[in-house]
């Protein structure tokens, strides 16, 4: 097990009606900017929550915040903080919508002319404007980390930022908004979720068993709930599972002492850019591949997840791992989710070559686990892919 340090300081709030717990935690002088989405959360009460929470409050609203947060738009709700003199931030949504307040948090602070030069000169923040979340979305895990990922499409770029400033006060996790989700998006953020634990564990052993059993048990449980929360999103029990799940995912615990990939989003991240394929589906799409491509630097660990996720108990290690792969992608097809570039869209010649062009330029030259992971091979992936 490598060496590492861990601290998530994000007070969280799980359960049934958990929304009224925001009272407490934002001080009472404070004047509020309440981020958000498309405007769902007014349909499905959600909204109506928080403000009654709030209420006597001094808050502005700012909404439209889109699926993928977008630069422009996050540059308006800036101007709003600074006009207004706000001091703490409220991210009622998913994860783009978090995330956007996150970039909001680091921006409102940054002294550069730039705002941008935050995700493209990768400036870690280390001391953000203070905001909490309530979750309405589960999948990003968004909600008890401190990354984000801003899409900027004049440029068609999907950069990711981050750093100790921008971890959640709190979160409210409450599982019953979930019911109100499409099945579209509750399989976007069961297919989020996995990917993020597979990004974490799908490299090589270093003897982290307890990190391994955590990943694990974390695509079991997804596994487990997936049928049920697609067929029925107020069975609470399942939805429970399902949305802590996600947050555990992605809240740090389960990549510390261990090796991490993260290829698969950085190439993702360029599909969403480029065709705005849903964040998830663009994982879904690269993750065999890489897998396949990749197959020998991650065989070992392929073949404990066959046999200890899929109960796939014979043939050699190289026909288990084999079988991983097939699997995962089968499972992806379970939730409605295509795995072909070409599913998505017909003008994809092309696109291998310009994300490996992109990553040149950024010097993006040493991906994955081991740092071997070039342009010229990432537009192998995204070719086998199509």
């Amino acid at each position: 097990m490598n060496t590492f340090d861990f601290k998530n300081p994000t007070h969280i709030f799980f359960g049934k009606d958990s929304i009224q717990e925001i009272a407490g935690q934002i001080p009472e002088d404070a004047k509020i900017l309440l981020l958000y989405g498309g405007g769902n959360i007014k349909k499905n009460g959600i909204y109506q929550q928080v403000t009654t929470a709030l209420k006597g409050r001094d808050v502005i609203e700012f909404g439209g915040i889109p699926a993928n947060p977008e630069y422009a738009v996050l540059l308006q709700a800036l101007g709003l903080i600074k006009a207004q003199k706000i001091d703490y931030l409220l991210a009622v949504g998913g994860g783009s919508v978090i995330d956007g307040t996150k970039f909001l948090s680091a921006a409102a602070l940054y002294e550069g002319a730039e705002p941008w030069d935050i995700l493209k000169k990768n400036i870690r923040t280390l001391k953000g404007l203070p905001f909490g979340t309530v979750l309405t979305l589960p999948a990003t895990g968004s909600e008890m980390n401190s990354g984000a990922v801003i899409t900027r499409k004049e440029t068609q770029e999907k950069l990711a930022m981050g750093g100790p400033g921008l971890f959640p006060q709190f979160s409210i996790l409450d599982p019953q908004v979930i019911q109100s989700i499409p099945e579209r998006q509750l399989a976007n953020g069961i297919t989020d979720a996995f990917s993020h634990v597979l990004e974490q564990y799908m490299t090589y052993p270093i003897g982290a068993a307890l990190q391994d059993r955590f990943a694990e048990s974390i695509m079991q449980t997804l596994i487990e709930v997936a049928p049920k929360v697609l067929k029925d999103p107020t069975d609470y029990v399942a939805a429970s599972n399902f949305m802590w799940s996600c947050t555990m995912a992605l809240n740090g615990l389960i990549q510390k002492g261990v090796p991490t990939d993260w290829a698969v989003h950085a190439i993702g991240h360029e599909l969403t850019a480029m065709y705005g394929i849903d964040h998830a589906r663009t994982l879904a799409i690269i993750a065999p591949s890489h897998y396949r491509f990749n197959f020998d630097d991650k065989k070992e660990k392929l073949a404990q997840y066959a046999t200890r996720v899929w109960n796939i108990t014979e043939g050699s290690l190289e026909e288990k791992a084999q079988k991983a792969i097939d699997k995962t992608e089968d499972f992806f097809h379970s939730l409605n989710i295509a795995t072909r570039l070409s599913e998505y869209t017909s003008n994809y010649e092309g696109t291998a070559e310009k994300i490996a062009q992109n990553f040149t330029e950024r010097g993006w030259v040493a991906l994955g686990e081991h740092k071997t992971l070039t342009p010229d091979k990432v537009e192998k992936i995204v070719r086998m892919s199509y």
